[in-house]
């Protein structure tokens, strides 16, 4: 908690401006604004041609930079060359690691500037509410306190480098089907508590944009959506300003009087539309000015108003070394070690031969997800790549693609171990047709965990993904789009270099419909119009609240070591909890582990079963032992009251679960309010 603090203090020094004897950035946002004509305050409110995303053009007379919009969640993307593949943003959060993520986060911003962006397209902060989903490699997870942990570090290191983070999609744009026309029927406790968590913590974070989504929401599109835009806006306190994501303006005047900033990417409905509608008065100057105000007071709060930096170029080099290894780092800490039957991971390095078994093994890796979230990367180090190099030419590795299953199985057979590669893909503008591997994945599995009882499988995919042999093979890592550095991070995992401490952001469920109760209109949807009928319910809460099994829980994975839970403390001042704990490593590596706190409400608050609200990772070194403690809020304690409008403390007794998932409780107390 004491990290989130700080990243709160600095990013509210960052927006606001508060250095002694200056004007904050909104503040010099209207002294410009004040100087400026009507038809130079349109000029900033949509977009022009380009070849970036999207731009606004300079004003020389004001000194007001050209503002170049870029793709961004694995990277600088629309097939921009030079650039670094990373891990997906699913796989970065499988971190759990504040730290990580702004280190991810500044070294994208910082290519990002190289390329001349100072507007990125990131962090997509939309729950993970749909296993399909399209995008879920590009959110951070399906619960949204991790996912408002998460998103702190990720703005401030993108907007380290004078370069504008932008919070999408907003709202309820948690899945691909029918997009564009589709309305989300959503309940207020359910958006307040769920799915405006994130973008709450991006606005205190200092965000400097919000990206309104293509859906409707409760029957009004989202960009121009009065309650939706007026509770970012008037409630949460966002400071900055909301631009459209690409064509999902529908409307001039209720598009801009209900709070929609800038259009996106072209001036089609507010270039010579809203001037009209400006001159006839269906939209106040007043309103033009705040959209003004707006886009000028972020660009000042990130320093993109006072960068006498020479401008960046699409066609710039913005690899480096550095970079490289940072991607590298960052794959090999996300990977998640799923099952370790017998500690047969790590594997010895000498007197051995190995088997790597799989198309995606080879040349056909999968690193990437595809649409805007798409990097066109450099190189790729496959796996089979990564495991030669890691071993050395003295140790047998032979190679066999998927097809033929026998082959595969008979080159199983002659190894010592078989690592088989198997993936699956996904893409903006369309969800995953079912959660099983394609092709014929799941029959080579079972054929070499049949020929070799020492199989490990390797999965490379979005999320969530059924595993009908997971019991029939002797360990599980799921290494996400793992980016450019692929297969030397999953070697370096593998072989034991690094010892694992990732966990699952999303639930793997059992069954194909195990994470929703199977009618059309909870998903896709029926008649255009979705249901969010499970409200609270999602993700793991679903799990818990129907007592369904899951294959791997939320917040699960395994170490090459182990933890030992003791000695748990709660201490209680109002709505100010602490919790502290002894963290023991009882085995014979160094370590970290993922701390979890969960939180059981009072009855009468109507919540899940238990709830995030806490985490740590703690490094741990063999045969000693740590003091965790973990703080609580009144932020953590509060529910959405519908008749207040506003978060409230329910009075009662709570129950803290503290354990290394949501399924793995190791210690229970409980503090009364």
């Amino acid at each position: 908690m004491k990290s989130v603090l700080l990243w709160l203090i600095v990013a509210s020094i960052v927006m606001v401006g508060l250095v002694l004897g200056q004007q904050t950035p909104r503040e010099r946002a209207l002294a410009l604004v004040a100087q400026m004509s009507t038809a130079e305050k349109l000029a900033l409110v949509h977009g022009y041609d380009t070849h970036y995303a999207g731009s606004v053009n300079a004003n020389t007379r004001l000194r007001i930079p050209q503002l170049n919009l870029e793709d961004g969640p694995q990277g600088v993307g629309d097939g921009a060359g030079l650039v670094t593949c990373w891990p997906s943003s699913l796989a970065v959060a499988a971190t759990w690691d504040e730290r990580l993520m702004y280190d991810w986060a500044a070294a994208m911003g910082k290519e990002q500037l190289i390329k001349g962006t100072n507007i990125m397209l990131g962090p997509d902060i939309n729950i993970a509410r749909v296993p399909l989903g399209g995008r879920i490699f590009e959110m951070f997870g399906e619960d949204p306190y991790l996912t408002s942990r998460l998103v702190v570090p990720s703005v401030m290191g993108i907007q380290s480098q004078k370069v504008i983070a932008t919070a999408k999609h907003y709202i309820n744009n948690d899945e691909e089907v029918n997009r564009f026309t589709i309305s989300v029927e959503v309940d207020e406790r359910s958006n307040w508590e769920i799915y405006y968590r994130p973008f709450l913590a991006a606005s205190k974070a200092g965000v400097g944009a919000v990206m309104c989504s293509y859906n409707k929401i409760n029957g009004t599109y989202a960009c121009e959506n009065h309650q939706t835009l007026s509770d970012l806006k008037d409630v949460i306190g966002f400071q900055g300003f909301v631009m459209s994501d690409w064509g999902a303006t529908h409307s001039t005047v209720p598009a801009a009087n209900n709070g929609l900033d800038q259009q996106m990417p072209d001036a089609s409905l507010f270039g010579s539309p809203l001037a009209q509608a400006v001159n006839n008065g269906q939209v106040s100057i007043a309103r033009v000015n705040d959209m003004a105000t707006r886009i000028l007071t972020a660009m000042y709060a990130v320093g993109i108003m006072d960068y006498t930096g020479r401008p960046g170029d699409l066609s710039a080099n913005a690899t480096s070394g550095e970079h490289n290894e940072l991607a590298r780092t960052l794959a090999a800490t996300s990977h998640v070690v799923l099952k370790n039957s017998l500690n047969i991971l790590p594997l010895p390095t000498t007197g051995k031969s190995f088997a790597v078994i799989g198309d995606d093994a080879g040349s056909a890796t999968v690193i990437a997800g595809g649409g805007s979230g798409f990097v066109r990367t450099v190189y790729t180090v496959n796996p089979l790549q990564g495991i030669q190099k890691r071993v050395g030419p003295s140790v047998k590795v032979a190679f066999a693609p998927t097809n033929p299953v026998n082959n595969a199985a008979s080159a199983a057979a002659a190894a010592d171990y078989a690592i088989v590669c198997v993936s699956f893909e996904s893409s903006e503008g369309g969800d995953r047709a079912n959660l099983a591997l394609p092709g014929n994945q799941n029959a080579l599995i079972a054929a070499v965990a049949a020929a070799q009882r020492r199989t490990i499988v390797v999965l490379h995919g979005p999320g969530p993904v059924l595993m009908p042999w997971a019991d029939s093979v002797a360990a599980i890592v799921f290494a996400w789009f793992p980016g450019q550095e692929s297969g030397n991070a999953l070697a370096s995992v593998l072989f034991g270099d690094v010892n694992p401490s990732a966990r699952l952001p999303v639930t793997f469920p059992v069954n194909e419909n195990d994470w929703f109760s199977g009618q059309a209109s909870q998903y896709p949807g029926v008649n255009l119009n979705i249901n969010y009928s499970e409200k609270l319910l999602v993700g793991y809460r679903w799990y818990d609240a129907r007592k369904i099994k899951p294959l791997f829980p939320f917040g699960h994975g395994l170490s090459y070591t182990t933890f030992s839970y003791t000695d748990l403390k709660i201490s209680a001042t109002g709505a100010d909890v602490m919790v502290s704990l002894s963290l023991a490593n009882t085995g014979k590596l160094d370590g970290d582990e993922i701390v979890q706190l969960y939180l059981g409400f009072p009855a009468s608050a109507q919540e899940p079963p238990q709830v995030l609200r806490g985490f740590q990772k703690v490094h741990v070194p063999a045969g000693t032992q740590q003091q965790v403690v973990l703080g609580l809020t009144a932020d953590d304690l509060s529910i959405w009251d519908t008749t207040r409008r506003g978060f409230v403390v329910p009075s009662g007794t709570f129950t803290v679960y503290v354990g290394a998932s949501s399924r793995d409780i190791q210690l229970t107390g409980t503090f009364t309010i």
